[in-house]
């Protein structure tokens, strides 16, 4: 990374850069740079070191995948935000071993994940934040598994469509079978709930889309009314 751009960058994003050494904040400008990936490419797979991501645009998923292929969403990472459990060597006793994919183009900046590591061995600031920042994304994990283990089906998918009407307004544009892996369900499950809901009148099903007719039925459904 460019060395006039190197402190603007991480003291944006990295509480911890004024208590580095001049010597570790040049390994950790050495070792940034920037990447992009398509739409549904895999950025970080499970058992690596990727490094430690910061969105600067698009989205990233993280996810859990069974060895029958099916998928649980467990967090999304959007602009500004940054994702440490892409850098599992940098979290001391502390792991969740994930999947995160681009979930739309999206641009990167990637420190890589042995170079922060010996940074956060050396420094504690460092290795704080890693360990802060893991332990929000474990809580995000613990909420989707909760929602998963105790809360009724369609309830959850009531408040998944509410969730995403919120972030790009009433037209979401995902198809049953993109529902379905986020949430970590069966196609056919999210399809028929989805019918049901258009009976009630709460949705309007399209090709690749739902959108959302009626929020207070919506809300109501998910135990919000």
């Amino acid at each position: 990374m460019d060395e006039k751009a190197c402190p603007i960058f991480f003291k944006r994003y990295f509480p911890f850069w004024d208590r580095l050494t001049g010597a570790q904040q040049g390994r950790l400008c050495a070792a940034t740079r920037p990447a992009r990936y398509r739409k549904g490419e895999n950025v970080h797979g499970m058992g690596g070191c990727t490094g430690v991501l910061v969105v600067e645009t698009g989205c990233l998923r993280g996810y859990l995948l069974s060895e029958e292929g099916r998928e649980i969403t467990l967090f999304r990472a959007f602009p500004g935000e940054v994702c440490i459990l892409s850098a599992p060597c940098a979290l001391k006793s502390f792991s969740l071993d994930v999947m995160i994919d681009a979930e739309e183009e999206t641009s990167l900046l990637v420190v890589d994940g042995p170079a922060f590591a010996a940074v956060a061995g050396e420094n504690l600031y460092a290795e704080n934040f890693a360990l802060a920042a893991a332990a929000g994304r474990l809580s995000d994990a613990v909420w989707v598994m909760q929602q998963i283990l105790f809360m009724r089906f369609d309830r959850r998918l009531a408040s998944f469509l509410l969730e995403e009407a919120e972030k790009g307004g009433p037209v979401i544009r995902l198809t049953h079978d993109q529902i379905a892996r986020y949430m970590g369900s069966a196609r056919e499950v999210v399809s028929r709930m989805l019918r049901y809901f258009a009976a009630e009148g709460a949705v309007r099903a399209g090709r690749g889309s739902v959108e959302i007719a009626d929020a207070d039925k919506l809300r109501k459904a998910a135990g919000l009314g």
